[in-house]
């Protein structure tokens, strides 16, 4: 096998390294907080040299928003059910299963840290954002190429994520199935 192949292998060290460098950042966020940690204890606790977080993410901050970004593409697909309430409604119920499980205020609190970091941070914090935005954009798109009524992104994210956020932020209530049923029946009037 050649080095090309090597490097290619789907589930070989370099994901091991991977899923176990996300965890661990996963895992100290939870613990302690953004801040509360350096990329020496991220690798330790990953059972990796400090040289490969460096080498592969450049800096805790780059590494932050990989988690993040990683775990939105992974957790949230958006949904496909033929309308846009229903994908609205399927939406919602992900997102609420992700912000509340186990990791899910870790990858909020690195968020919201990424806003406070400095330049780097913001550009940061703007790309999750930005990602988030582009996932969002294709649902709605998708209903208006179906003749359904047009909604901005903006709009689903300040009048259905951003409430599920601060509940969740704030321990502020739970996220019932009827609360989100209600998040998106006022976005959609």
């Amino acid at each position: 096998m050649d080095e090309q192949q090597r490097t290619r292998r789907p589930g070989g060290r370099s994901a091991r390294v991977g899923a176990a460098v996300h965890q661990a950042v996963t895992d100290l966020v939870g613990e302690r907080g953004y801040g509360g940690f350096t990329v020496s204890e991220v690798a330790a606790r990953a059972g990796v040299a400090d040289t490969t977080v460096y080498r592969r993410w450049g800096s805790l901050e780059e590494l932050l928003t990989d988690v993040t970004l990683t775990r939105l593409n992974a957790r949230s697909p958006m949904p496909d059910t033929g309308d846009l309430a229903g994908d609205l409604h399927t939406y919602a119920a992900q997102v609420a299963q992700e912000i509340t499980g186990p990791d899910g205020l870790a990858v909020l609190r690195l968020t919201v840290t990424l806003s406070g970091s400095g330049p780097e941070g913001m550009r940061l914090r703007d790309d999750f954002l930005g990602e988030r935005a582009r996932q969002m954009q294709t649902m709605l798109d998708r209903a208006r190429e179906r003749g359904e009524r047009s909604l901005d992104a903006l709009d689903v994210l300040d009048h259905l994520m951003a409430p599920m956020y601060i509940r969740v932020l704030f321990g502020a209530g739970p996220l019932t199935p009827e609360y989100l049923d209600g998040l998106v029946d006022r976005l959609l009037r």
